[in-house]
């Protein structure tokens, strides 16, 4: 069936509009083939994608990223929906880690799902947890941190005392943070702590949510909002 798969780009990726008839296995054939076919369009990019046009199962999920890959020279990073506002701090968040993993010798790794009280999430590279980090739990890498949702819990980037990495999250509300050799702890009256005070926030972000990174400056940690002008300086 011809067009059951349809591509089209937006600022921080994919998106894939798939028929919602067709059997699923008809359908990651024809993605399969639309993506070798435009293997030289593509390029080497990480970027996120997006499905819409039919609900698809975890496993179905992973198995079109899968084929795209393998059909292609893209890095898939994540998979994000299509509500313009969120999809506006994905593009901010990914734009932050794709400026350093361009640099990077080893790719990046992605995570999807929630880490819960006394999870531990170890990597030798760079990683995005497509999800929330709750309190308890741990995101451990030896590069740089996105969380795509809430980090509550804790980070640690930059192993072997590297300060020049940093953590972003959607939502910036965690226990502790450290980058290389450098910790921040928060505490219950720390005004880092704003996911509590998410109602008084008059910017129009939904839920009051606010991308923010942490990185190394002057020989501390300081947090700030993810802008166009951090982007850059970093």
């Amino acid at each position: 069936m011809k067009n059951a798969v349809i591509v089209k780009s937006f600022q921080s990726g994919l998106i894939l509009y798939l028929d919602k008839e067709i059997e699923f296995e008809e359908l990651l054939e024809e993605a399969a083939a639309k993506f070798k076919e435009s293997e030289r369009f593509f390029k080497d990019a990480a970027v996120a994608v997006s499905f819409v046009g039919r609900s698809l199962t975890l496993e179905e999920e992973t198995r079109l990223v899968e084929a795209i890959m393998d059909n292609s020279s893209l890095n898939i990073t994540c998979i994000v929906g299509r509500d313009e506002e969120t999809e506006r701090f994905y593009a901010r968040a990914l734009e932050c880690v794709g400026r350093k993993k361009a640099q990077e010798e080893s790719a990046g790794q992605f995570y999807r799902g929630t880490l819960r009280k006394g999870q531990i999430l170890e990597t030798e590279s760079s990683i995005i947890v497509l999800g929330d980090v709750n309190p308890g739990s741990s995101v451990i890498s030896a590069g740089d941190i996105v969380v795509l949702g809430s980090l509550r819990g804790n980070a640690y980037a930059g192993g072997s005392g590297r300060s020049e990495h940093y953590v972003a999250a959607l939502e910036m509300a965690p226990q502790k943070i450290k980058i290389g050799d450098f910790k921040y702890i928060t505490n219950e009256k720390s005004k880092w702590a704003f996911g509590s005070k998410r109602e008084e926030r008059t910017d129009g972000n939904p839920g009051g949510i606010q991308p923010q990174m942490a990185y190394v400056e002057n020989n501390s940690i300081i947090l700030k909002p993810i802008t166009n002008e951090l982007l850059n300086a970093r």
